[in-house]
């Protein structure tokens, strides 16, 4: 089994990735594989609503946004980290998660389908619980299971270093890589005991502007 974090931070080993660090090493304790793939810092471009990705499942700007989408499927799940930018994710992990979850949609790939999910926010004060609100977004609409800590997954500081003295925080993501184990374990063993998976319905779409 195998968890994908993704670092949406400019910095490629900074205090998002301290935080991603200590989830992906408590999760390699649990004999889950981890993988870290940072989105870098290139201009990541919003969703211009080409459609191009309909039916393909690659975004038309060929970046680090089809880089991930040729990682996720194989992935058993997902961690999303980002800094907080005025009391919101970052603006590269927001274009990121756009193009990325609207491809695999349009592409009918479904590599996120039934599979868990969790944000893990980095702030230097405030603004975390409005950008966890904002990331988990993502993972409901796309029927992701989320994973939870004993608090909301976030760490504080302005430096690496401050973030390893947030004790709490550290044991907050620390929590929440066992509870990611389990599951995944829960689902492992449910899959092989022939659970099935949820019906599944055609998909209706109602506006809210009628004639």
């Amino acid at each position: 089994m195998k968890v994908l974090l993704v670092n949406g931070s400019p910095h490629k080993k900074g205090c998002t990735f301290t935080a991603l660090s200590e989830v992906a090493e408590t999760l390699e304790n649990e004999e889950i594989e981890t993988e870290i793939f940072w989105v870098k810092t290139k201009p990541l471009v919003g969703c211009t609503a080409c459609m191009k990705c309909a039916g393909v499942g690659k975004c038309s700007f060929d970046d680090r946004v089809n880089d991930f989408l040729d990682l996720a499927p194989d992935a058993d799940g997902f961690i999303f980290g980002s800094p907080v930018h005025y009391a919101a994710a970052s603006g590269a992990i927001t274009s990121f998660m756009d193009r990325a979850f609207y491809a695999d949609m349009m592409g009918g790939k479904q590599s996120f389908y039934l599979k868990p999910a969790a944000a893990v926010l980095s702030a230097r004060r405030a603004g975390t619980t409005a950008a966890f609100d904002q990331l988990n977004k993502y993972f409901t609409i796309s029927q992701m299971p989320i994973i939870s800590s004993r608090y909301w997954n976030m760490v504080h500081g302005a430096q690496p270093e401050d973030v390893k003295k947030d004790l709490e925080g550290l044991q907050t993501m620390r929590m929440l890589a066992r509870n990611m184990a389990w599951f995944l374990r829960r689902k492992e063993a449910g899959a092989k005991a022939g659970v099935p998976l949820p019906l599944k319905e055609e998909i209706v779409m109602t506006n809210f502007i009628r004639d």
